[in-house]
């Protein structure tokens, strides 16, 4: 379960977005920092927590995966993609990722949570950009990849706006959504690991 598999498809959405950016002159890079604007934005509606911010929160998350897709298309289509740009991104969607979870967690006050599902997330990511540092190539796969919490999140915004209420063992949907990024975080980097360790 991964929608990272499906970057092609968006690739072919992604037209009139590159175009508009062009247009307005923004360079790949800029694009990469609006983007994690765009993540610290739904961080700060998220940690609020009222039924609006939380859905505004989630149209920021869901725009930000759009933009981290945006940046990369436009590159290719300035003829200007580089090491550089690449490792700005990779950073930027770090931190970005951080500030999302970390958004969630105050408005839910889950700080433990917060904490295994945010190095859950690191580590996935950090065996990704291993896995290419000796030389495999780089690894998008697992149970849960970046595309695939950027929906989750998304979608539990919305679902947390309407019904913000526990739904098990005292949690609420973004309590369940930490525990899950934290349980499912830890097995990708493990499946991700096992993976490279058999093709080294």
């Amino acid at each position: 379960m991964t929608l990272d598999q499906y970057r092609s498809v968006a690739d072919r959405l992604l037209g009139p977005w590159v175009s508009a950016a062009d247009r307005l002159g923004l360079s790949p890079d800029q694009v990469s920092v609006i983007a994690f604007l765009v993540a610290v934005a739904a961080a700060a509606a998220f940690a609020v927590g009222s039924a609006t911010l939380y859905a505004a929160g989630a149209l920021l998350v869901l725009l930000n995966g759009w933009l981290d897709v945006v940046d990369g298309a436009l590159a290719r289509h300035q003829g200007v993609a580089s090491d550089g740009g690449d490792f700005l991104d990779h950073v930027l969607d770090r931190y970005a990722d951080v500030a999302i979870i970390a958004g969630f967690t105050a408005g839910v006050e889950a700080y433990a949570l917060g904490f295994a599902a945010v190095t859950g997330v690191l580590l996935t990511s950090y065996l990704g950009t291993q896995i290419q540092a000796v030389g495999i190539g780089r690894e998008y796969g697992g149970l849960l990849g970046r595309a695939d919490r950027l929906a989750l999140a998304g979608t539990v915004g919305v679902v947390a706006a309407v019904y913000p209420s526990p739904i098990a063992a005292g949690l609420n949907v973004v309590g369940l959504l930490l525990a899950l990024f934290a349980v499912v975080g830890h097995l990708t980097a493990v499946q991700r690991f096992l993976g490279a360790w058999r093709d080294l």
